[in-house]
């Protein structure tokens, strides 16, 4: 049986929609889910895990979660924090379950809506707006997470090209590298301007000049050069976009207020509110937390009455630390620093476009809720793993081959069974 033929459309199923609506990325999910139960091989998939240098850290993180559920104390949001918890892990499995081939048709999938989105979005603003289907508002505008989670989609696009266009410049061929960079820099005003994402702006300052790290980290000259150059583009890019500087001079504003005891719903002052109670929660409970679902009980009595509607702190690891004491926080932050140490020990262009996909993510749920939010988790932290999961082919080269390519080789194609003939 061609397992491949059920499970890698489904793959590119939840790559085409990672842009939609929660809901619909909540369906591609189930698809893939069931798409791999019913088309077979779970032994072959789940040797796959075994061998996988997340399988272990995910599974603490599971034990952990389970304990703090059995010996805590239970509350009204103790279910839905339980699944969204569960959810975090099981995406990462089930990237890492895939196939090579199977990670190439997800990855084709979003790189491809990708591409429509950013016609999209040229067209929307060359034209000078028009009715937009409500689905696609938050891939042109701003609009609540969704738009976030876009945001950050794009930045992890904008990254693919600067790797890409780095690995021209390394290879001697400058002009090929023009149009990834430019790509670069459109995108990073997209983020910055429309979509005003101030997590994909930040994080796409520290990812550029980490794969400028990891792609000349032998060559100390190269990187040095490369670094000014990059700091000086930034810089200039930066001086050229009065908003963003005024949303960080707000931001800088709001922190000094809330610092001088101001209450009020700035982005920056919600965070300062949120870290500092979240990191009392921890501090009075270190060991197991105050049980799963727990931190929004604690914040109703904390935090501030004009923020009480808030249920996430915006941090991923403080939220799981709070509920489940420093062993759920060390135990996630493993999980994520593990994945963007494994990117970065493949020296190739491969481990770069995984290194910069996964730090991303991880800078993301450090500054948001971009894994406990499954309007972000269910598109970034699946999309970053597919990066991640492609380079872990140790003994592949070459493991993005395909992925413009109509038809792969019949030899890729086909998942054999240990000792059968390739058809």
């Amino acid at each position: 049986m061609q397992r491949s033929h059920i499970v890698r459309p489904a793959a590119m199923f939840w790559g085409l929609v990672v842009f939609m609506p929660v809901g619909v990325t909540y369906l591609s999910a189930i698809v893939l889910l069931l798409a791999m139960l019913v088309a077979g091989g779970l032994g072959e998939r789940y040797a796959r895990l075994r061998a996988n240098p997340l399988w272990w850290p995910v599974m603490a993180y599971f034990a952990w979660t389970l304990i703090v559920l059995a010996i805590g104390q239970h509350y009204p949001e103790t279910g839905s924090n339980l699944f969204h918890g569960i959810r975090i892990g099981l995406t990462m499995l089930m990237a890492m379950a895939l196939t090579r081939e199977e990670a190439v048709w997800a990855l084709r999938g979003f790189l491809l809506v990708a591409a429509l989105n950013i016609v999209l979005v040229i067209v929307f603003y060359a034209v000078g707006g028009f009715n937009i289907w409500s689905p696609l508002r938050a891939v042109v505008m701003e609009v609540g997470n969704k738009s976030i989670s876009n945001a950050l989609l794009f930045s992890v696009v904008a990254s693919t090209a600067a790797v890409w266009g780095i690995a021209q410049i390394a290879a001697h061929r400058p002009l090929r590298a023009i149009p990834a960079f430019v790509l670069m820099l459109g995108l990073g005003l997209v983020v910055a301007l429309p979509l005003t994402s101030r997590t994909s702006v930040l994080a796409l300052l520290l990812v550029i000049p980490v794969v400028c790290i990891h792609q000349w980290r032998s060559h100390l000259k190269m990187l040095v050069g490369a670094l000014v150059l990059g700091a000086v583009v930034m810089g200039a890019g930066l001086y050229q976009l009065p908003q963003l500087q005024h949303k960080v001079e707000v931001g800088v504003q709001e922190l000094e207020e809330a610092q001088a005891g101001a209450v009020f719903k700035g982005s920056w002052a919600i965070r300062y509110y949120m870290y500092r109670d979240t990191g009392l929660m921890i501090a009075d409970r270190p060991f197991t937390g105050w049980g799963i679902g727990g931190w929004t009980d604690q914040w109703h009595k904390r935090g501030p009455a004009l923020l009480a509607d808030s249920n996430m702190p915006h941090n991923d690891f403080l939220w799981v630390g709070a509920q489940g004491g420093l062993p759920a926080l060390l135990s996630l932050l493993f999980i994520m620093v593990a994945a963007v140490w494994q990117a970065w020990k493949r020296p190739d262009i491969a481990g770069r476009y995984a290194l910069a996909a996964t730090l991303i993510a991880l800078i993301a749920s450090s500054v948001n809720s971009a894994m406990r939010d499954a309007q972000i988790g269910l598109a970034l932290l699946f999309i970053s793993m597919v990066y991640l999961r492609l380079a872990q082919e140790k003994n592949d080269p070459n493991p993005w081959r395909g992925l413009l390519s109509s038809r792969l080789k019949s030899l890729e194609s086909l998942e054999k069974d240990p000792g059968r003939p390739a058809a």
